[in-house]
C-alpha cells in the first residue's frame, strides 16, 4: 500500500517520466505477507527461503518396469546363456514390504517403487522373457491379468552395473537443502516442488488486486450498438488484460460516464476490492475531463495524505498523467491518458511496474536492449519529449509498426516492442541503435 503522498510541484512543473516513475515506486509498499494454499498461491512472491524437510525420492527406488537382483547374478549374462533366476514376488510403487533378494532370486519392480533389500541393480523388462520362456519381450502383462508373472522364473540376456536404472535417495534435493529462495514467483513447477518436499501451504505476497475504470460518455461496451459520435470501449479491456499478464487480479469496471459525482461514488465502491485503482480518460485540458474535476480535490474529504495530482509529463504519448492515493487505507490510484495508445504506454512504463512493486518484485520493469533501427525514413521526435513508438523486434533489429498518433490502435496487435527516442533527440535516421522495451 501507499504510506506516503505524492510529491509537491508547481502547476506548470513538467515531470520527466524517470521523476513521475520514481515518486509511483517510492509511494507504493509491497503487499503484506499471507500464507495461502498451494494452488491459490500460483503467481505470488515467495517471502522465504524454503528448506528441503524430505529428501527426493526419499528412497532409492526404480526407474524402468523390470526386475531387481544382484549384480553378481546376471555377471555374463547373453542371448546365448541367459542368467535364470527365481522371481520371489512383486514391488509396486506405494509398496511397504518388499521381499527380500537373495543370491538367485529377482523381484519384479515397477517403475517409482522402492528398490528391495538385497538387490543392487535393476534390470529392464525389455532384456527379459518376462518369465514366460519365449525370449526377450516388450513388457510385463498386468497383475490383475497374470498374478503367476510374480514367480517361477525369469531369463535375463543382460548383465547389469550396480545401481544401474536406480533412482538414488536425494539425487533431487536432500534434505537441508533450500528448496527455493525468497523473492521467486511461484509458477507450475515452483508448485510441484512444494508438494513434492510436503508443503501444503507457503508464505507469500498475494497477487494485487487492480481496478481498472475507463471513463467517457461516448463509450460504449462491445456487442452493443454504436449510435452518432460513440465509440467501443477498450481501453478497459486492454489495461485489465495487461494487468493480468503483470501478475495482478484485475477488475473491470464498464465504462462511467462524463459525470463527477458519479464517477467519485463509482471510485469509492470499488475500493473495498482494489489494492491499485487505474483510470483512464479524464486526465487533460478538456472542459469534459471529469476525473480531473472528481479527483483533484479528493485528499479534501480523505484523511490526510490522500489525493491525486495531475501532471504533464514530458512525454509522447502520454503527457497528462494523473497519480496519487485514496481512501482511508491510501489505495494508489494511477490515471492515465483516454488515447488507446497513450494509455497502454502509459500502463506499461508506470502501471506495471506499479503491479511488480506491489507483489514484492525486485526488477519490476519490462526487459529493454538495444537494436538497429529499420526504417524507410528517419523517426522525427518532438524536442524535449521521450517519446515511445510501437516496434516490431526480431534477430537484433527494430522496425516501427504505425504511426505516431495516440489513436491508431490496431497497431498495438501488431507491435511486441517500444522504441524509446531520448529527450535530446529530434531525428533519428535508420540503421541508428535505439533503446527497445521488450514488450512480450
Amino acid at each position: 500500500m501507499s504510506t506516503a503522498a505524492p510529491r509537491p510541484a508547481g502547476q506548470d512543473h513538467l515531470w520527466s517520466v524517470d521523476e513521475h516513475l520514481e515518486d509511483i515506486l517510492t509511494t507504493v509498499r509491497p503487499l503484506e505477507p499471507i500464507e495461502l494454499q498451494l494452488l491459490d498461491a500460483q503467481g505470488c512472491v515467495l517471502v522465504d527461503d524454503v528448506t528441503v524437510q524430505v529428501s527426493l525420492p526419499p528412497f532409492d527406488n526404480s526407474s524402468m518396469d523390470g526386475y531387481a537382483v544382484r549384480v553378481a547374478d546376471v555377471e555374463g549374462a547373453g542371448e546365448e546363456f541367459p542368467a535364470v533366476l527365481e522371481v520371489v514376488g512383486d514391488v509396486a510403487a506405494g509398496q511397504a514390504d518388499a521381499p527380500r533378494v537373495g543370491p538367485g532370486q529377482a523381484a519384479r519392480i515397477m517403475t517409482g517403487a522402492p528398490l528391495p533389500p538385497g538387490a543392487e541393480t535393476v534390470v529392464p523388462v525389455e532384456w527379459t522373457d518376462g518369465g514366460l520362456g519365449e525370449g526377450p519381450v516388450t513388457g510385463m502383462r498386468a497383475s490383475s491379468a497374470a498374478p503367476e508373472g510374480a514367480s517361477g522364473q525369469v531369463h535375463i540376456y543382460r548383465p547389469a552395473k550396480a545401481r544401474a536404472h536406480v533412482r538414488a535417495k536425494g539425487s533431487d534435493v536432500k534434505a537441508g537443502d533450500q528448496a527455493l529462495a525468497a523473492g521467486t514467483v511461484l509458477g507450475p513447477s515452483q508448485i510441484a516442488l512444494l508438494a513434492a518436499i510436503g508443503r501444503g501451504t507457503v508464505r507469500v505476497r498475494p497477487r494485487p488486486r487492480v481496478v481498472v475504470m475507463s471513463t467517457g460518455s461516448e463509450l460504449v461496451q462491445p456487442d452493443e450498438q454504436l449510435a452518432e459520435g460513440q465509440i467501443y470501449d477498450s481501453n478497459s479491456f486492454s489495461l485489465t488484460a495487461a494487468a493480468r499478464d503483470a501478475g495482478a487480479i484485475a477488475y473491470r469496471v464498464g465504462a462511467v460516464a462524463d459525470d463527477a459525482e458519479t464517477l467519485r461514488s463509482t471510485v469509492e465502491d470499488q475500493l473495498v476490492r482494489a489494492d491499485l485503482m487505474v483510470t483512464t480518460g479524464g486526465v487533460s485540458v478538456g472542459a469534459y475531463d471529469v476525473v480531473k474535476e472528481a479527483l483533484s480535490h479528493v485528499g479534501d474529504e480523505d484523511e490526510a495524505g490522500s489525493g491525486i495530482e495531475f501532471r504533464k509529463l514530458a512525454m509522447q504519448p502520454g503527457k497528462p498523467q494523473g497519480f496519487g492515493s485514496i481512501g482511508p487505507d491510501h489505495t494508489p490510484l494511477l490515471a492515465l491518458p483516454g488515447n488507446p495508445v497513450s494509455s497502454y504506454v502509459s500502463f506499461e512504463i508506470f502501471v506495471r511496474p506499479a503491479i511488480r512493486a506491489l507483489m514484492g518484485l525486485q526488477d519490476v520493469h519490462r526487459p529493454r536492449t538495444t537494436a538497429k533501427l529499420t526504417a524507410d525514413e528517419a523517426l522525427t521526435s518532438p524536442k524535449g519529449r521521450r517519446q515511445f513508438l510501437r516496434g516490431s523486434y526480431a534477430d537484433g533489429e527494430v522496425r516501427p509498426v504505425g504511426g505516431a498518433g495516440s489513436h491508431l490502435i490496431a497497431a498495438l496487435a501488431h507491435a511486441d516492442a517500444l522504441i524509446v527516442v531520448p529527450e535530446d533527440t529530434e531525428s533519428v535516421e535508420p540503421g541508428t541503435e535505439v533503446e527497445v522495451v521488450l514488450l512480450g
